[in-house]
């Protein structure tokens, strides 16, 4: 049954393994991976909800926490895809929106996969205070983690017709949440 690799005892790690991916490559599929699990663990109970949050916001932390870490140690034009026009641009936006506001740029970025990834890095090479930093990633990782999970379980309790069902309406309702959120996010930096 294809419910199987989703309820055994693998899927936390895989879906916190994609979700720490995630925070470096943003083609990795975190969301959806928790989406998923979210959906599952509503219509079948295992895993329980509880654990897919708490594994989905513990990656996510160490995820973005890694990239700070980059950062700090690294900079923002070590390698030269760093200093790429775009990516250079990208890193600027962070900069000026982090000196707006770092706990509001923090909870903002988790939920926009590019964004997450300049602002963790600037943040780091920016040397903002590291204990304020990572207790504001921490509690934005774990917001978003009960967002994605959420939007999962809630799509599997409305949506009839078993895990299947509803692991592939809560994806596609996911991805559409996604492109919303980038759309706004890219209307809002213009």
């Amino acid at each position: 049954m294809p419910t199987d690799l989703l309820t055994g005892p693998w899927a936390l790690v895989v879906m916190s393994l994609l979700v720490l991916g995630d925070a470096f490559l943003v083609v990795v599929p975190g969301e959806i991976a928790v989406t998923a699990l979210g959906a599952v663990a509503s219509s079948v109970g295992s895993p329980p909800l509880w654990a897919v949050i708490t594994c989905a916001g513990t990656a996510a932390a160490a995820g973005d926490a890694a990239c700070y870490l980059i950062g700090r140690t690294v900079g923002t034009a070590r390698w030269r895809w760093m200093r790429a026009p775009r990516v250079r641009q990208a890193l600027e936006w962070a900069r000026r929106r982090l000196d707006g506001g770092t706990a509001a740029v923090l909870f903002t970025a988790r939920f926009v996969p590019f964004a997450r990834l300049a602002i963790n890095l600037v943040a780091g090479a920016s040397r903002i205070h590291a204990g304020r930093y990572l207790c504001l990633v921490t509690v934005a990782a774990f917001g978003w983690a009960v967002y994605q999970a959420s939007v999962g379980a809630i799509v599997a309790t409305l949506i009839p017709g078993g895990p299947v069902v509803a692991v592939v309406v809560s994806v596609v309702i996911a991805l559409a949440l996604g492109a919303v959120i980038d759309l706004i996010s890219r209307r809002v930096r213009r």
